[in-house]
Parts: structure tokens; C-alpha cells; sequence
């Protein structure tokens, strides 16, 4: 059996485990999660919105902060 992907958001706190492959856009909208609002971290490595996300990775979505 594959593991599935093991997300962790913040704001709510949560964590979800979600089927892969798929690439990073999708798995923002699939959560109702704005592109543009939200870092998307593999392990160390910051990813962008066309990377393919794989069933076994674990990953943490963070809203974009800024401040002036």
C-alpha cells in the first residue's frame, strides 16, 4: 500500500493526508487554498505551483505573511 501524502497546514491548524501524484496548484485548489496566498514547503525546500507532488512526500502549507 502507498503512503499518501501527509499535509500540515496552519491557519487552522490541521493535518490532512491527501492521494498523490499531483502538482502543487492542484493540491491548492483541491483544498480551497489560494495559489498567491500560500507557501508550499517539501521537506526543506521551498516548491513552486508546477512541481509534482508525490504520494510519500510530506508537506506544510503556510499563508503568505507581509507587513510592511
Amino acid at each position: 500500500m502507498i503512503k499518501p501524502m501527509h499535509v500540515q497546514l496552519s491557519h487552522p491548524s490541521r493535518t490532512v493526508d491527501v492521494k498523490g501524484p499531483k502538482k502543487v496548484k492542484d493540491l491548492l485548489r483541491e483544498l480551497n487554498l489560494l495559489v498567491e496566498a500560500h507557501l508550499v514547503i517539501r521537506g526543506d525546500e521551498l516548491v513552486t505551483e508546477d512541481e509534482m507532488l508525490a504520494d510519500k512526500d510530506d508537506i506544510e502549507i503556510r499563508p503568505v505573511i507581509s507587513g510592511g
